[in-house]
């Protein structure tokens, strides 16, 4: 062997592998060692993970054993782990008794079915919650039966478990009550999904769209507003949740059958969708519209004002003025329009010279800025501006901030009241200079006021007046100075009646001085009575010495009449006589006469006709104005009354070529009265008529009526009459009738006319012009 040459190479290949092997054995020796340091490394890194994780875990092996942390001791409040799951609870230390039951039971059931379970438990004497997840182990981890416990500290999460639940039970009241108030809501409320969809509606949503119920409601999809500006409602509400703004929109609407004004409002609720309200604004509305006609109204009854008036906002810009106020202060429309601010108003009065003037302007305008918070509430001032106008200004702030402004112009009053006090100096003056005597009693029937002459004609003392007696004192100390102390009480009666039954009366008294007063209590509008004393003694003597007059007048007026009325009648018997005779000579009783005889004899009976014509209207006239003139009432015929009269004076007529008409209309009718002095006044005028009318002309008789009145008119184309002749036309012994006639008898024509009319309640009317005519008409009542 020592001496084979193959050993050395046996011995070298062999060499060759233990190096080999110890070189592999080295290297796997270094690997090995370099992956126990790695596993060691995460070994330590998972013990470190598992000491600080959140939970601890716990083996039970299938005989009961157990293999947990230590730290899992601190946690159930024990001073070591126990080897056994049943030794988890003690006396006062461990899992209760309930848990630890619990738990073995679940353990168990683990074990047999594999079936996992969660556990919260309590440590006896610890606040700490523990939440216990169990499930059967792996393999890897333990033998078949056993389970892997994992223990949570739960006592921050089941306090927030509880905050949340105490919150969420809030929240579900809350959302209870809020359901309740929307249910209970008097408008309509609606709640849509993502979708858009009615989702939740109130019992007003119900009753509004006339359905049976909410959920009809929502499963028909019935919307309160069909349309609104063209746009459905789920556009509008697509674009609040779009936009994320609230979409506000005032729609009228169809509501209980009932068309009212409603405020629309879709609010985005994000990806909750879109909750709506509509509020009934109808009566907001109504009161709006009423509020704005009430404000029109208001403003257009200030531009009727005199006062001028301006209204300030909060903001402190003219918001509204009246013309009065833009006239006082020559403002402009359009200035105005610009909604100038206070300041600037104050600065264009100032230019226009409309404020009052002032050394310090902007110290003056700065105490007109505290009118806006003025705290009496009102302030006042009076302006007298350079011009002598005067204004009263009246600020009042407004509880909106603003102001209102009234500025009056006083100058018209003021200049009143100064001309009232010259006035009252002047009255009073005149008062005490009157030559009447004066007093003012008041309604309680004190002496107020008394001129000088009031004192002089009583002799009364100042002093005595001066404590403003009553009447009743006053009248008697007026007694002693009566002729009559007894009409004393007149005065007191006559002032009572004046001031407590607010009537006038007189009277008079005489004065011992031999003095006649005519005196009168008259009711003032304050109250007062007025008490007046005219001295009447001159105007008493002077009514005594013209009413001795005025008898002896009447008796003479008597004797007069009585003398003419029996000149008539004496008068009437030679006449008749007269008469008799020549109509005995005419008729030839004394034998044939001579042509120139006959002729004196004509002329005689001619004469005998005319007196006798003037002594029965001298008679008629007396008896007229003595008032017994005789009257034979009955019915008349006024038209055959009037041709019959006219008959009479067709011969006249036709002598002086005069054109003679009678105009008679069925309407003149007829009247009660006396037909004889009817006719005689008809007569009168056609002989007035025709005697005023020169040759050629013209003389017309009309007659017409009405139901109330008869009139006949007699009018001609004569000469006419002036001014003068027509007022005394009616005169009984007018000289111009006399010379219209053309002779010198008196002119009792349209005298006996007048008073035949007045006799039956008529009346007679002139109309006459020089040169033109003369138009006379009688108007007879029915």
């Amino acid at each position: 062997m020592t001496g084979s040459p193959l050993m050395p190479l046996v011995a070298g290949l062999v060499m060759a592998a233990w190096l080999g092997g110890a070189a592999w054995a080295l290297v796997t020796g270094l690997r090995m060692r370099r992956g126990a340091r790695i596993l060691g490394t995460q070994a330590e890194k998972l013990q470190q993970l598992l000491d600080s994780a959140p939970a601890l875990p716990m083996m039970v092996r299938p005989d009961g054993r157990i293999e947990a942390p230590e730290r899992l001791a601190d946690w159930l409040g024990l001073a070591r782990m126990p080897n056994f799951l049943a030794d988890l609870t003690g006396a006062d230390k461990g899992l209760t008794e309930d848990d630890a039951a619990g738990l073995a039971r679940d353990v168990a059931v683990a074990q047999k079915s594999g079936k996992a379970f969660t556990r919260a438990a309590r440590a006896q004497g610890s606040s700490r919650t523990l939440l216990i997840r169990g499930a059967a182990a792996t393999s890897a981890l333990s033998e078949p039966g056993g389970v892997i416990l994992w223990f949570f500290d739960a006592t921050e999460s089941q306090a927030e478990i509880g905050r949340l639940g105490q919150e969420a039970a809030r929240l579900a009241r809350a959302f209870d009550a809020l359901s309740g108030l929307i249910e209970a809501s008097p408008f309509p409320m609606w709640h849509r999904g993502p979708d858009l969809r009615l989702t939740l509606v109130n019992s007003a949503y119900v009753k509004a769209v006339e359905g049976h119920d909410a959920a009809d409601v929502i499963a028909r999809g019935l919307e309160l507003v069909e349309t609104s500006g063209g746009r459905s409602p789920l556009a509008l509400a697509a674009s609040a949740r779009d936009g994320k703004a609230v979409v506000t929109r005032t729609v009228p609407a169809t509501i209980s059958g009932e068309r009212r004004m409603m405020r629309v409002v879709d609010v985005p609720l994000g990806d909750a969708g879109v909750a709506g309200y509509a509020i009934d604004i109808e009566e907001t509305e109504q009161v709006r519209s009423a509020f704005k006609r009430f404000s029109d109204a208001q403003r257009d009854m200030l531009d009727l004002l005199s006062a001028g008036v301006a209204q300030f906002g909060p903001d402190r810009a003219l918001a509204f003025s009246n013309q009065p106020f833009q006239r006082i202060f020559a403002m402009k429309p359009e200035w105005i329009a610009d909604r100038p601010e206070f300041d600037r108003v104050l600065d264009r009065m100032r230019e226009t010279g409309r404020i009052p003037e002032s050394r310090d302007f902007p110290g003056w305008k700065a105490e007109r800025r505290e009118w806006f918070t003025v705290p009496e509430g009102v302030a006042e001032e009076s302006w007298l501006l350079p011009g002598g106008t005067h204004l009263r200004v009246v600020a009042q702030p407004l509880p909106d901030g603003g102001l209102l402004l009234i500025f009056e112009d006083r100058t018209e009053e003021v200049q009143l009241a100064s001309a009232r006090d010259t006035l009252l100096r002047v009255r009073t003056a005149t008062f005490d200079n009157l030559f009447e005597a004066v007093g003012v009693f008041a309604a309680d029937g004190r002496l107020n006021l008394w001129n000088t002459r009031f004192r002089q004609v009583w002799d009364f003392e100042e002093d005595f007046l001066a404590t403003h007696p009553r009447v009743d004192v006053l009248a008697e100390a007026a007694g002693e100075r009566l002729t009559n102390p007894a009409r004393a009480s007149l005065i007191r009666e006559l002032v009572r009646i004046a001031t407590v039954e607010r009537q006038q009366r007189s009277g008079r008294v005489a004065l011992k001085n031999g003095k006649h007063y005519e005196f009168a209590a008259v009711p003032l509008p304050d109250g007062n009575a007025l008490f007046t004393m005219l001295d009447i003694s001159d105007s008493r003597q002077i009514e005594r010495a013209l009413r001795d007059r005025n008898e002896a007048l009447e008796q003479g007026d008597k004797l007069k009449t009585a003398f003419v009325e029996n000149m008539s009648y004496e008068l009437r018997t030679p006449l008749t006589s007269i008469g008799g005779f020549a109509e005995m000579l005419k008729e030839g009783y004394a034998g044939p006469l001579e042509d120139r005889a006959v002729d004196y004899v004509a002329a005689i009976l001619e004469s005998v006709a005319r007196l006798g014509l003037l002594i029965d209207g001298v008679l008629d006239l007396t008896q007229s104005q003595a008032g017994v003139l005789p009257l034979e009432l009955q019915p008349v015929n006024l038209i055959a009354m009037a041709q019959e009269a006219a008959k009479g004076f067709t011969d006249a007529a036709a002598t002086k070529s005069i054109d003679f008409a009678v105009d008679l209309d069925p309407s003149l009718g007829g009247i009660r009265g006396d037909a004889k002095r009817l006719r005689q006044a008809i007569e009168h005028l056609l002989e007035h008529a025709i005697a005023g009318t020169a040759a050629g002309g013209r003389v017309l008789l009309h007659g017409s009526g009405d139901d109330r009145m008869a009139r006949i008119v007699v009018s001609d184309n004569g000469r006419g009459m002036s001014a003068a002749e027509q007022a005394r036309a009616f005169d009984r012994f007018n000289k111009a009738e006399s010379a219209r006639n053309g002779g010198d008898r008196l002119g009792l024509a349209l005298p006996l006319a007048k008073q035949f009319a007045e006799a039956h309640g008529g009346s007679v009317t002139l109309y006459s012009e020089p040169g033109a005519g003369t138009v006379v008409s009688i108007e007879l009542p029915r």
